[in-house]
């Protein structure tokens, strides 16, 4: 089967459902979705959105706390675009009638780690949620959107790959995961908004979506990668053997939450004169340093300290998911232990959000636009969303309606179907593993190394089950995460330094200058 649009958005999160919503006026939209148009990282996000909204903050306190948290490693027009943008992104939001939570003086503004003032507006602690709920029925309504929900794209159609005179990309080969049937989908402008690559490691916050197909696909068709050694470890993930992937958000340390030792003791004050309120970088690690040294399981963040009635205002999704699993947070701390998060680099963009290639552009997490640096500041990844789908939309409205060749079918005349499904199982198990504990959050040259040799073997074995068999869901996302893995570590490898997220034994120190690591790949065969 073969579909035409004139968008093609990979990716149903914030950044791929606002960009549908902008766009849907006057261009016929397709989105694809994995699942459903509800299953995105950008409905876990708890915490809030980060912009300047307060007469007493300002852009320049902002843009200084993303520099701090980014270890100078931002892009300086980048940061200044996002945060500069900030109101105005709220502002459509508010429009959409997204529900922010509010108090006496207006929207009610919280303080998150990083941040020099309050200025993350927020949905109680379920704000992701809480966007995504407002934005989804739009979608579905809207007559000029359609939707294809459980379809995942196995890569970008690019005039390269065609023969064609001119390298642009004209859309994806998509899998309908339910019938089996892949689905050409043609488009003059493509956007990818499929998020990050948490699922690349053993334990994650993240959906199981995050498996990074488009920063893979993007890769395979030319496009550079950069800073992909930086991936945010969330340093209070919610432990325990009943709860996957719970994140305990950045606000409860922002309201005053206290991270202790089994005993009680205190423990971050002894590691940055900020405390609880250090950037994420530096309270992952910490939470590491303690649990290795002491041999423990886990350690607590202890909100117990404040009334009942705020913790239930401020924090009920967590409140109640806790008391489900016995854990009431209003008597007892929470047991947490880091876990990746956030993959701050991604696709190299401008700011437009335009990719390598002419008529790609890339928004959100899979993007690296250059906001993060070498560490995201909390709730920034929302607002990032907002600003680069918008810088997308205005570039493809700019350009008017184009025409596409003729694309092929997708050819499956020499493939048969699989005769062991357990290669993928096993593969996709053990490059979680090592990735964990090779490339996690403290390295060394020769971990590095060592899941380097590892993702060379799997990446040889999973191309060659991809060249002989049937396409399927998780064999797409396994060959998708080995080359994520294997970009994560070629960045790593080549930072001779521990700046931000990237920590190495070997390399402790800072370099004078920050630089961005950028790869490119060469198409010759």
């Amino acid at each position: 089967m073969a579909l035409r649009f004139d968008v093609l958005i990979i990716g149903s999160g914030l950044a791929g459902q606002s960009a549908a919503l902008r766009l849907a006026e006057t261009h016929r939209v397709a989105v694809i979705s994995k699942r459903t148009l509800e299953d995105s990282a950008s409905s876990w996000a708890q915490g809030g959105i980060a912009a300047v909204l307060d007469s007493r903050d300002s852009i320049e306190a902002h843009i200084r706390d993303t520099f701090t948290a980014g270890a100078d490693l931002n892009d300086a027009k980048a940061t200044r675009f996002v945060v500069e943008n900030g109101r105005v992104a709220i502002d459509w939001l508010i429009e959409q009638g997204v529900p922010f939570s509010r108090d006496e003086k207006g929207y009610h503004l919280t303080r998150e780690g990083g941040h020099s003032a309050r200025r993350v507006i927020h949905v109680a602690d379920a704000t992701g949620l809480a966007v995504q709920e407002t934005l989804t029925p739009k979608l579905r309504r809207h007559p000029n959107i359609t939707i294809l929900e459980n379809h995942i794209a196995i890569d970008l159609i690019t005039g390269g790959k065609l023969g064609l005179g001119e390298n642009r990309c004209y859309g994806a080969y998509v899998l309908n995961t339910e019938s089996g049937e892949v689905v050409t989908v043609g488009a003059p402008h493509t956007l990818i908004a499929t998020g990050g690559a948490g699922k690349v490691y053993l334990y994650t916050t993240n959906p199981d979506t995050s498996t990074g197909d488009g920063i893979a696909m993007a890769w395979r068709a030319g496009c550079r990668v950069a800073n992909m050694e930086f991936i945010q470890f969330h340093p209070t993930c919610l432990y325990h053997p009943q709860a996957k992937s719970f994140l305990i958000s950045e606000a409860v340390r922002g309201e005053g939450g206290l991270l202790r030792l089994p005993d009680g003791t205190r423990f971050m004050p002894a590691h940055d004169p900020r405390a609880e309120l250090a950037p994420r970088d530096v309270v992952a690690r910490a939470i590491d340093f303690e649990m290795k040294k002491r041999g423990l399981d886990c350690v607590y963040l202890d909100i117990s300290h404040k009334p009942a009635a705020f913790l239930s205002e401020h924090f009920p999704n967590i409140l109640a998911r806790c008391l489900e699993l016995g854990i009431d947070i209003t008597r007892a701390p929470i047991p947490v232990v880091p876990a990746a998060h956030y993959t701050c680099g991604g696709i190299v963009t401008d700011l437009h959000a335009r990719t390598d290639l002419p008529g790609l552009y890339a928004a959100g997490e899979a993007s690296c636009t250059g906001l993060h640096g070498a560490n995201r500041l909390a709730s920034n990844s929302l607002l990032e969303c907002l600003v680069f789908s918008q810088a997308a939309v205005q570039d493809i409205l700019a350009q008017g309606k184009l025409s596409i060749p003729a694309l092929p079918a997708w050819d499956a005349s020499r493939v048969g179907d699989p005769d062991e499904e357990i290669v993928i199982a096993h593969n996709w198990d053990e490059l979680r593993r090592f990735m964990w504990d090779y490339v996690g959050i403290v390295r060394t040259t020769k971990r590095l190394q060592r899941a380097q040799h590892r993702i060379r073997l799997l990446k040889n074995e999973i191309e060659e089950f991809y060249s002989n068999f049937r396409v399927s869901h998780d064999l797409i996302e396994l060959r998708n995460l080995v080359v994520t893995a294997d970009l994560i570590v070629r960045c790593a490898l080549r930072r001779h330094e521990s700046r931000g997220l990237h920590y190495s034994r070997d390399y402790p120190d800072l370099l004078p200058q920050a630089r961005p690591t950028i790869l490119r790949r060469s198409l010759r065969r």
